[in-house]
């Protein structure tokens, strides 16, 4: 499991690093321009984290399949998602164009940052067909047991992008558009290059195709039916690996397969970033100290969540497999060896947490009020990674096992648990640790509701397909 979470924590930590490398050298060229960067990265990563489920659903769909012994089903499975993955940022781009001014305006962007907004988001805007065809092609290539590819991928992705940062911007004088050219032509370069793994996959599918019923006309010419035999096999091979080939065109009702399959965790990805909407916006109302240190803290527990949401992707490719090879006692014992995992790997972390609680205030604030603020949010999310590493184990578990359903309606009663008590803090008079403390009830939540789940054995469904 390790060798498929290790990459994977990689690649996870590597994405976030474009939008550090377009504020680093956005921050250059003044306050009013960084500050448009900053609406239209929100935006942007709005825009796309909503459809991760066409990472997560193909990871589970493709894994199943080659549990089940069918890669050729599996790269049909992947094609499928890469098309819905196109589709969507089609259509994406298509609303973001003409509304890039109406959308930074109602996020709230200054009058002098919202020009530099616009511009951003309408030339990344470009990007985003490829930025979805990323996920979904990371999806297949994890559910084919391969965290390694999207790694090398993403590293060579974030180098292209600082290199045409750099040169776009200051060497050719564009400015914040240079910026934003340097990601749509990194993002294309990396969808360009999961497309070339895809489709290799794909042309090695019939090449052995073709030597197996090659193979089957030989052994039907040894057995002297040689005219007829040979003849019929050799039209099966042909139509075999015209089969596989047919592969890569769109195929309406495998793209609305997946789809389907996606909504739920769409659902699921939407409560989420509800819950993270609310949480902001009641630091907001807190006061400026609490929401900058609202903010911090927000980046630590996005971080050490990267590490965990590594051992949640091995567990997608993991069960998904076991459960296409009809294996349930193997995705239990699986299942068993993730949650142990997630436990230690929490623990680690929440001490890691506490040891640098001195370190990471003055790191990123000189204001009092700020750190001690930081310094009690922080300890409730180092006590809390325990349960963070068992929650996230379990929720690629039931992805893995395509239980989507379930996801969404466990992760909507989470959010009618956490709103209530994060909106109360406010009119409490409470601070950012009890706002904190709402975060703990969540994520105890979202453990009660996984681990009933996890102990119901209900989400073990075996076959190629669920």
């Amino acid at each position: 499991m390790l060798a498929l979470a290790l990459p994977a924590f990689g690649a996870l930590v590597a994405e976030p690093l474009f939008v550090m490398v377009d504020s680093a050298v956005v921050g250059h060229l003044g306050t009013a321009r960084l500050a448009g960067l900053g609406v239209a990265a929100a935006l942007l990563t709005t825009a796309v984290n909503v459809f991760v489920f066409l990472a997560y659903a193909t990871t589970a769909a493709v894994a199943r399949r080659i549990g089940a012994g069918d890669p050729a089903a599996a790269l049909r499975q992947g094609i499928d998602g890469i098309w819905l993955a196109l589709l969507l940022g089609a259509a994406v781009t298509a609303a973001v164009l003409p509304g890039a001014h109406a959308l930074v305006r109602l996020f709230g962007a200054s009058p002098t940052a919202a020009p530099y907004a616009a511009e951003y988001l309408r030339i990344s805007a470009l990007g985003i067909p490829a930025m979805l065809v990323v996920l979904a092609a990371t999806g297949v290539l994890r559910g084919l047991q391969d965290t390694r590819t999207p790694l090398y991928v993403a590293v060579a992705g974030f180098s292209a992008n600082a290199g045409l940062n750099a040169a776009l911007v200051y060497g050719a004088g564009l400015g914040i558009a240079g910026s934003a050219w340097g990601t749509v032509i990194a993002q294309n370069g990396m969808a360009a290059a999961y497309l070339w793994v895809v489709v290799r996959g794909v042309r090695r599918q019939a090449a052995q195709a073709q030597a197996r019923a090659r193979a089957r006309a030989e052994a039907a010419a040894r057995a002297e039916t040689a005219a007829p035999a040979d003849t019929a096999a050799q039209a099966h091979a042909d139509a075999a690996a015209q089969s596989v080939r047919a592969m890569l065109r769109p195929d309406a009702a495998g793209i609305r397969a997946c789809a389907r399959a996606g909504v739920p965790l769409l659902v699921r990805t939407v409560s989420l970033r509800a819950v993270l909407m609310i949480a902001t916006a009641v630091a907001a109302r807190l006061g400026d100290s609490e929401i900058a240190a609202h903010q911090i803290t927000l980046t630590v527990w996005s971080l050490l969540a990267f590490a965990l949401d590594a051992i949640a992707i091995a567990g997608q490719a993991v069960i998904g497999r076991y459960l296409g090879a009809d294996d349930p006692e193997g995705a239990r014992a699986a299942c068993r060896r993730m949650i142990q995992w997630g436990v230690a790997c929490g623990i680690v972390l929440g001490l890691l947490v506490v040891l640098a609680r001195p370190l990471i205030g003055p790191l990123f604030s000189s204001d009092p009020e700020v750190r001690h603020a930081l310094s009690a949010a922080l300890l409730v999310v180092a006590l809390t990674q325990p349960v963070c590493g068992v929650v996230f184990v379990l929720d690629g578990v039931l992805m893995g096992a395509g239980d989507g359903p379930y996801l969404a309606w466990s992760m909507l009663v989470t959010l009618a648990v956490f709103a209530p008590a994060a909106l109360a803090v406010p009119a409490l008079g409470a601070g950012l640790t009890a706002l904190w403390g709402a975060m703990a009830l969540m994520m105890l939540t979202r453990l009660a509701a996984l681990w009933l789940r996890a102990r119901s054995g209900r989400w073990i469904v075996t076959g190629a397909a669920r």
